[in-house]
């Protein structure tokens, strides 16, 4: 496959799991999320949108550089396996925060987005050094989302 393709391929896959997460979130901004407590850190809901939509772009790019190496390695195929399970629960974190209305369920899958998430960073390092930084600013967003998720947490028990 050329790379303008897996580059390609790359960038949407994740800018799909965005627009999939989006989909619960979109259902519950407007009605139960504008009515719980936040602390006073929460940004404005406008960040949110464009912030994730640069991550998922930066994860696209980083995706497509590690699979550009084309290794065909046990070392590789764990380290695609860890980048496909954080963007599985990144999705799983919409549904359980903003679908199922639970900032609990949310905290839990955060917490194992973040593992992954980290997992990814260590498997790609060996691989890329690049691929694996590109993914820095998506792990230190998902602990500042972390950290808002057990505030809104504690402040709605």
């Amino acid at each position: 496959m050329k790379n303008g393709a897996k580059l390609i391929i790359s960038i949407v896959l994740c800018q799909v799991a965005g627009i999939v997460g989006s989909l619960f979130t979109r259902q519950s901004v407007d009605t139960w999320y504008i009515n719980i407590n936040k602390p006073f850190f929460n940004p404005p809901d406008s960040v949110f949108a464009p912030v994730w939509i640069i991550l998922y772009l930066l994860m696209g790019v980083s995706l497509f550089i590690f699979w550009r190496k084309g290794q065909n390695t046990r070392q590789s195929k764990i380290a695609i396996s860890a980048f496909m399970l954080q963007l599985i629960l990144n999705v799983l974190w919409s549904f359980a925060f903003f679908g199922c209305r639970s900032p609990l369920a949310g905290l839990i899958v955060i917490v194992l987005l973040w593992v992954a998430i980290l997992l990814t960073i260590v498997s790609f390092l060996k691989i890329s050094r690049i691929a694996s930084i590109l993914l820095s600013p998506y792990l230190l967003w998902v602990s500042f989302a972390a950290v808002l998720n057990a505030a809104i947490f504690v402040l709605n028990r």
